[in-house]
């Protein structure tokens, strides 16, 4: 009854879809809420960024923190659903992934606590990687284990709940380190680390035990290229949503453009870690459960109001910083970062929640892996801003996103309301 309760609280429903999933929605609660926690103690962006900087890394090196993570999390997801559409439980890859997510913590933790200088560094983006391809694992995997576990309707919800609780989390961290509760030191950032390799254990733990029907294997579904390819050759819908989300991968790609836009880095800019922190996390706590919320209800809104958002915020970034060489100090920089994380997170509700929701015909892991594996792709040709803001500046390099971020807005206008099918 308790459980029952609670799910009926936190879906806003009145009865379940049947007795076991309230039990089932807790379960991806928890797994999810610390995986969500262990990605925000570990965030290249900003943590792993500031743990090299201080190792002494080069700084090639440290420029590679964010394509390995984000590319590598998303390209192999194409080969990977071909086992996942073979098997009939799906829940283990999601399961190891977390567990191999977990050890490769344990390795960066370690890397920082007894290395230094390039060696360490070498060991970090190698654990950074093994941690980038058991993530892409829990990627391709989740969806289709989502659609067959828990009711629609309450998928977005599941999701943007776990963020808040983990953004909270993260959130209280930060200010530790902001307020000099915690010290900004190695030991404490990498006892953080260690902190969220056992949440991921954990989380494998956790999912290993849900109660998950057999699916129907797709034996058939990967034969070839042309296979592959197919949903991008003969779904409309597929194509609008691949379009929409590479459209606003700038929400992802901004937040160090507007870092840089502030300042040129260097001690100040490992002295502001907490702060960013905060505003990150910030926006996570005050926005992911909304985000969910409406993503369950309508995902194509979710995206045009969350384009719309970002691309307000970045063009503001943008002009001011064409106007005045800069967006006004630190503060000024967390802001900015701080709407446009909350622009970040609507995207990512609800491009989740409209391919889970959308008809994929049986076919939820390749749609999900072709998907990562188009945007992975244009992630790694997004370094390429890295060079444009070094000709040009950042301000043009923002102003570039909020383009792209209206033109994703308008565009995902033409999607289909596929919770109401």
């Amino acid at each position: 009854m308790l459980l029952t309760k609670i799910h009926q609280i936190m879906t806003g429903t009145h009865v379940s879809a049947d007795a076991g999933e309230p039990q089932r929605f807790l379960r991806h609660f928890a797994s999810l809420a610390a995986t969500k926690l262990a990605d925000g103690l570990i965030d290249p962006k900003l943590v792993l960024a500031w743990l090299m900087g201080a190792l002494g890394a080069p700084g090639y090196m440290v420029g590679a923190l964010v394509p390995i993570r984000e590319a590598g999390a998303l390209l192999p997801q194409i080969l990977l659903a071909r086992w996942i559409q073979r098997r009939r439980i799906r829940k283990y890859f999601w399961a190891g992934g977390s567990l191999l997510q977990g050890l490769a913590a344990l390795g960066i933790a370690f890397a920082a606590l007894t290395l230094d200088g390039t060696p360490a560094a070498w060991v970090i983006l190698l654990c950074l990687a093994i941690l980038a391809l058991a993530r892409a694992a829990c990627s391709a995997s989740y969806k289709d284990v989502a659609a067959r576990t828990l009711a629609k309707g309450s998928r977005g919800t599941v999701s943007g709940a776990a963020g808040t609780v983990a953004a909270a989390a993260v959130f209280a961290f930060a200010l530790g380190l902001s307020f000099g509760i915690l010290p900004l030191s190695m030991t404490s950032i990498s006892i953080a680390i260690t902190v969220a390799g056992v949440l991921w254990l954990a989380a494998a733990i956790l999912f290993v035990q849900l109660d998950e029907p057999e699916a129907e294997p797709q034996t058939n579904s990967f034969e070839g290229f042309r296979a592959l390819l197919g949903p991008l050759r003969d779904d409309t819908e597929f194509r609008t949503y691949i379009l929409v989300r590479g459209l606003l991968i700038s929400t992802a790609l901004a937040p160090p453009f507007l870092v840089m836009l502030s300042h040129a880095g260097g001690e100040r800019e490992l002295g502001n870690l907490g702060l960013l922190m905060v505003a990150s996390s910030l926006a996570a706590i005050t926005s992911s459960y909304v985000w969910g919320r409406l993503s369950d209800r309508s995902s194509r809104w979710t995206l045009a109001f969350s384009g719309t958002a970002a691309a307000v915020a970045l063009g503001g970034a943008a002009m001011i910083g064409l106007l005045t060489g800069g967006i006004g100090g630190q503060w000024m920089a967390a802001l900015f970062i701080f709407v446009a994380q909350i622009a970040y997170e609507g995207v990512r509700a609800g491009r989740k929640t409209h391919l889970t929701d959308m008809d994929t015909h049986g076919r939820k892991a390749i749609y999900t892996a072709l998907s990562n594996t188009v945007i992975g792709t244009l992630l790694l040709a997004g370094g390429g801003f890295g060079l444009l803001a070094e000709v040009a500046g950042p301000s043009v390099v923002l102003a570039v996103f909020a383009v792209s971020s209206a033109f994703g807005a308008m565009v995902a206008l033409k999607l289909g309301e596929v919770q109401q099918r």
